[in-house]
């Protein structure tokens, strides 16, 4: 809650307009009040809906966290063009064995936006979501960084094809985008501002993680939530602070590159 509310802080500081999504009592609302976003907040149970999910919350009068995907189908439909997450779903590790992809990929693929994260989650198969998101045509762009960032860490060895130093830069590709009626959104991924924690500290507490869902039978849309939330626990917090200033720190360019796009115009 104090994320959420922090997070609209710093976009008003940059000169946007904050306008937090989520399923309030089976309504679409976009643009949170506080109180809203302490009712979502306060309930550990509150479930997260991706696009599939939303029909089904509404028609059960329900309260939703949306997904990075989730999200960017409801601000499409409102004319919001920029996005601010943590980090998106992809391809899980254990593809060959579940064909486990988020539904945000294909979100992405579906139509025009630019989501502002910090990578895939760190959970995940970095290199095979980079693949599929170009061969769905996704538009990758890195600030400041020619690798892929990798959620808690700046670095992950996977090499990007587009590297942007500007708001102003990620302003004029979408800008082509929208021109030439490519019907794809553009993902900027943005390191974080500071590692956390190092890769070698950080695997093992992942397959600590993971062999425990197996255990549980923890599969689907239940995997990623049980995989963050158990790191949180073992890692005694860590992850939590960096989710935080992960968010913090794309909210702020995710502004920049607003006002960017509203000075084009």
């Amino acid at each position: 809650m104090e994320i959420a509310l922090l997070a609209e802080k710093v976009i008003r500081e940059h000169g946007a307009i904050p306008a937090t999504i989520a399923i309030i009592k089976g309504n679409i609302k976009v643009g949170l009040t506080e109180e809203e976003i302490q009712i979502l907040g306060n309930r550990k149970n509150t479930p997260k809906a991706g696009v599939r999910d939303i029909p089904v919350a509404i028609a059960r009068r329900e309260n939703g966290a949306l997904t990075s995907g989730g999200t960017l189908w409801c601000a499409r439909k409102v004319g919001i063009e920029v996005l601010a997450t943590g980090g998106i779903g992809g391809v899980h590790r254990n593809i060959d064995q579940s064909l486990d992809i988020s539904n945000d990929i294909t979100v992405l693929a579906e139509g025009p936006g630019i989501v502002v994260c910090s990578g895939p989650k760190a959970i995940l198969n970095l290199e095979a979501t980079l693949e599929l998101l170009e061969t769905l045509g996704v538009i990758v762009v890195g600030y400041k960084t020619d690798e892929l960032p990798a959620f808690y860490f700046r670095n992950s060895g996977v090499k990007l094809d587009v590297s942007v130093d500007s708001p102003g830069e990620i302003a004029q590709i979408y800008k082509m985008v929208k021109l030439l009626g490519i019907n794809k959104s553009v993902l900027v991924t943005n390191p974080p501002p500071k590692e956390s924690w190092n890769k070698s500290e950080f695997e093992p507490l992942l397959k600590e993680a993971i062999d425990e869902a197996r255990k549980l039978n923890i599969k689907g849309k239940a995997l990623t939530p049980y995989l963050l939330g158990k790191l949180a626990q073992i890692s005694k917090g860590k992850s939590v602070e960096a989710n935080a200033s992960i968010i913090l720190s794309n909210a702020a360019l995710a502004a920049k590159i607003a006002i960017k796009i509203k000075e084009e115009r």
